[in-house]
């Protein structure tokens, strides 16, 4: 038999330390590798002292490599915004008329900012711009110039390289995106070292011409970049220090949200409560980017992350948030239930009318549609005959002036009480509950209250879940 081989020595603590160190190098390099797409809204790049705070941000982490810019935003309120201004010449273009009543300001802004920042290429820039205009670009290249002047710009101040979204964002020719190649196109324009600037709100179609998303589309750019690159975040830097618990118009500074999942703000951004335009969460959402909403004017700031899952033990309830100018189509018809197609009758007469709905809940015998006020105004007398006509209902009205209010949440499913202490709130309050759609979302309570009642009963539900600090 032979002896069996002495147990390895363990190293020294000393030793260990050593292996620790000996493995830094390739910690750093990993880090290194890492990176950040950060995106920046019009506020932020608004004149160039704004520019110059961005551009600190970028060079205060190295991950920040790759940069999506909007055009200018508004400096005052007075400021007319760069891209209505590139409609307007548009529509002077088409009509044959002098188009420097739109493109005179713009060309006045571009060119002060670049004078301020010592980029001399802008007047050239602009004159190709004008030229185009006058030609009769189509409005889509026009809109879409004020995002690709300004990056071009930035890019240059930066010292950066600049990918216009043209040659790799690829989109159809109805605006959808081609998600596939756009993804290949941009991880290759991305390769290499340094800084990249990406112009946002447009990409193009596959023979070229250029094609925008719907305003606010430079949130969806970021998140396509950060998607591409495989970023371990998506910064989106604006004017605000992140969501907020309630709309500090109705409390009185209301909690900041520190974390909240793609779910949660979804539901608040239907609602109304969003700062990121609503179809910028879905292509980092599928790759597990978490989205970090930022303060260009005060960059210690935290913000808000959004992310996958978050530990909802201690805050169940993620925030509240709401909207008034909504109607109630209510109809009340004996043994509805057992009458086949009631509800798709129901909602075919809304569709045939232009109509679309927002919640259906229901009962045995009664079934209520809420829409939105501006949808159906107009078409009340059409809608309810169309109802009497084809449904025969025992009772049928319309009424308006509704308020929906949204409490979300992923950690209510999970305690007992939620819905007790927000209905209980609100009867403290004197305020009456019209609407009552729960179920439909595991993490959503919605109550239509009357619109005179709208602001004490966010009051009411913030106070009763939100412990003064």
């Amino acid at each position: 038999m032979q002896p069996s081989a002495a147990p390895a020595a363990s190293p020294a603590p000393g030793e260990r330390w050593q292996e620790v160190l000996d493995n830094i190098p390739a910690l750093e390099v990993l880090i290194e590798t890492m990176s950040i797409t950060a995106k920046f809204g019009g506020t932020s790049l608004a004149d160039a002292n704004q520019i110059r705070k961005v551009a600190d941000i970028i060079k205060s982490d190295p991950r920040r490599r790759h940069i999506v810019l909007s055009a200018p935003g508004k400096r005052t309120s007075s400021d007319k915004k760069i891209t209505d201004l590139l409609y307007l010449c548009h529509s002077l273009a088409n009509q044959g008329l002098d188009i420097q009543t739109a493109f005179g300001p713009i060309k006045q802004r571009f060119l002060g900012i670049a004078e301020e920042l010592g980029v001399d290429e802008m007047a050239g820039w602009l004159a190709e711009v004008e030229l185009r205009i006058a030609d009769g670009a189509d409005v889509d290249w026009i809109a879409s110039r004020g995002e690709y002047l300004n990056s071009r710009m930035v890019a240059r101040f930066l010292g950066a390289t600049f990918i216009d979204a043209a040659s790799a964002i690829r989109m159809a020719a109805d605006g959808r995106l081609r998600a596939a190649e756009t993804y290949q196109l941009l991880a290759e324009a991305l390769t290499g070292d340094g800084l990249f600037v990406v112009p946002g709100f447009y990409g193009a179609d596959p023979s070229g011409h250029i094609r925008c998303f719907s305003r606010g589309g430079s949130d969806i750019t970021g998140a396509i970049v950060a998607r591409a690159a495989g970023d371990q975040v998506y910064e989106n830097w604006t004017d605000v220090p992140g969501l907020l618990m309630a709309d500090p118009r109705i409390v009185d500074n209301p909690r900041p949200i520190a974390e909240v999942t793609y779910r949660e703000q979804r539901e608040l951004s239907y609602m109304g409560a969003t700062v990121l335009h609503d179809e910028a969460v879905f292509p980092v959402r599928e790759a597990g980017i978490p989205i970090n909403i930022r303060n260009t004017n005060d960059p210690s700031a935290p913000g808000t992350r959004i992310v996958t899952t978050r530990d909802s033990s201690r805050h169940a309830v993620a925030g509240i948030a709401g909207r008034v100018g909504f109607s109630n189509v209510y109809t009340d018809k004996a043994l509805m239930n057992a009458e086949l197609g009631y509800g798709r009758r129901m909602l075919e007469i809304l569709e045939k009318r232009g109509i679309t709905f927002e919640h259906a809940p229901t009962s045995i015998d009664t079934m209520s549609v809420i829409v939105r006020d501006e949808e159906i105004a107009g078409k009340e007398d059409l809608v309810l005959g169309d109802i009497e006509n084809q449904l025969k209902p025992d009772r049928v009205e319309i009424d308006s002036d509704i308020a929906l209010i949204a409490t979300v949440g992923e950690g209510m499913s999970k305690k007992v009480g939620i819905a007790a202490r927000l209905f209980g709130a609100l009867g403290k309050s004197g305020v009456n509950i019209l609407m009552i759609n729960q179920g439909a979302s595991e993490i959503n309570i919605i109550v239509g209250v009357a619109a005179s009642d709208y602001e004490k009963a966010v009051r009411a539900i913030y106070g009763e879940f939100v412990k003064p600090a």
